[in-house]
């Protein structure tokens, strides 16, 4: 392991992957670690790495229930979320940036959770309300003010994914769109809400990439981050 002021590489190289043990220093959160793909064994080593060398909350991603009892039994204090799939240890006090994830129906909760879980494990207050999508609007005006009171809103949709817009024209703070693959065919297991958030007419939403709920809690951190300063 080396240092991360500058007169080192700033990562420990295990030799099967190389932790990015400065990045906490760089933006305030410790590498985040994606579990598909890594043997157990792999993600133990990893997960050592990130705790020792930092003092921030230390994630896996897209873990399944399996594999993240073998690493929690080898690594103690760990909390496995099975709903969002993620594995914590050291989850960051929660603060008052105050984040919404919303979702256009109830088949986008996987999405949802995994963004709800990753924003609540790095200290923003998470707040999910479920299934208000267009096709029944009544549904979304009815949870108006919960949208208004929001620091930022997480907006979840597939099929044809208005939803975001919609939310985009109600509230003045920011709206990270994601799109998910759930839909029929012309859908395209997600491109189709993608390229609609993409295209809103609602001018300054941000859109990651499909199925991301990680990826807009990390955009959500972000914003807070600043917020914050």
């Amino acid at each position: 392991m080396t240092g991360t002021d500058g007169t080192g590489p700033g990562f420990d190289d295990l030799g099967y992957a190389r932790p990015d043990v400065g990045r906490e220093e760089r933006l305030g959160v410790p590498e985040v670690v994606y579990g598909p793909g890594k043997t157990v064994e792999h993600v133990v080593g990893v997960v050592r790495s990130l705790l020792a060398a930092n003092t921030g909350p230390v994630l896996v991603t897209r873990i399944e229930p399996g594999d993240a009892a073998a690493v929690a039994a080898q690594i103690p204090d760990g909390r496995y979320d099975a709903e969002a799939r993620l594995l914590i240890w050291r989850p960051a006090p929660t603060g008052t940036f105050r984040l919404v994830v919303v979702t256009a129906g109830t088949s986008d909760a996987p999405v949802a959770a995994e963004a709800g879980a990753v924003a609540s494990a790095l200290g923003l207050v998470v707040h999910r309300i479920s299934d208000v999508g267009v096709a029944g609007l009544h549904r979304l005006l009815a949870v108006r003010p919960e949208l208004a009171a929001a620091d930022a809103l997480i907006c979840i949709a597939g099929m044809e994914g208005a939803l975001p817009s919609v939310v985009a024209g109600l509230v003045a703070c920011p709206v990270i769109a994601v799109p998910t693959s759930v839909g029929y065919g012309a859908s395209f297991e997600g491109v189709t809400p993608l390229l609609t958030m993409l295209s809103s007419c609602s001018a300054g939403i941000t859109v990651v990439n499909i199925d991301s709920g990680f990826g807009a809690a990390m955009a959500a951190r972000r914003i807070a981050g600043t917020a914050a300063r």
